[in-house]
């Protein structure tokens, strides 16, 4: 049976952290956690205004999957998501210096900044195309899988595909937005679509961004979807019913 998996993006659980002094929650345990009640994999998103994840949180994540990886037969991924155009600020170092020295199993690219709320759309890679593909190389060479956020344009996959990319990332955030409206068949549909191309090119395929449990299961039906990206919704549906049964209700309506 195909397995897509989920990754649980732990930026809200830093958030909560860093409201206070202190180190509580532990993202670090919280990850563990997530790990053993059945996460695939765990990802990040520093910025450099370190609003939520800060650099040691990559350093630290990288230590304790490693550690945990040892005695798995299945391992745990390691995906670290952020704008590699970004300057470094403060003891933020920039996102390609902090994922080469930490050696996550994938780098996902996001055209994102620190005046966004979250990230609201994908790469335009007419315009940053030629700045992203020696990145997309020097991580490669790295051993490290580069997926890049996209929108489900097929223009701009073809163009993902031609600059060697790994993977795509496709932005939910629309889809998600129109879930019972009558806009919500057309968006599935369009994502459907660039699966299916994704597909063609030979670029693997991830998902996120507001996906939940009402949206999730529509959204799983969509072809060769390798994993999907979920904090801010688990992270609320935790609160609700505990993080154990949260993950396996994402689990199950993943491969039902």
């Amino acid at each position: 049976m195909f397995k897509t998996a989920l990754s649980v993006n732990l930026n809200k659980i830093a958030l909560i952290r860093n409201s206070r002094e202190g180190n509580y929650p532990n993202v670090v345990e919280h990850a563990k956690i997530c790990i053993d009640h059945g996460a695939d994999g765990i990802t990040i998103h520093p910025r450099p205004d370190q609003r939520h994840i800060r650099p040691q949180d990559a350093r630290d994540l990288k230590s304790l999957i490693t550690e945990l990886n040892k005695t798995k037969s299945t391992a745990i991924e390691f995906n670290i998501e952020g704008n590699p155009f970004a300057d470094p600020k403060g003891d933020y170092p920039g996102l390609i210096p902090l994922v080469e020295e930490t050696q996550p199993d994938q780098c996902t690219l996001v055209p994102d900044s620190d005046s966004q709320l979250t990230s609201d759309h994908g790469f335009d890679l007419n315009q940053s195309g030629n700045a992203l593909e020696p990145i997309i190389k020097q991580l490669k060479t790295k051993n490290i899988r580069v997926s890049l956020f996209m929108d489900p344009d097929p223009i701009q996959i073809k163009l993902a595909s031609a600059i060697g990319a790994d993977r795509i990332e496709l932005y939910t955030g629309p889809y998600a937005a129109a879930w019972g409206t009558e806009k919500f068949e057309d968006l599935f549909q369009q994502h459907y679509k660039a699966a299916e191309l994704a597909q063609e090119l030979g670029l693997g395929l991830n998902a996120g961004h507001d996906l939940n449990l009402d949206n999730l299961k529509k959204f799983a039906m969509i072809p060769g979807l390798l994993e999907v990206s979920i904090g801010h919704a688990l992270t609320v549906d935790a609160i609700a019913m505990g993080i154990e049964k949260a993950i396996k209700c994402y689990t199950k309506t993943l491969r039902s």
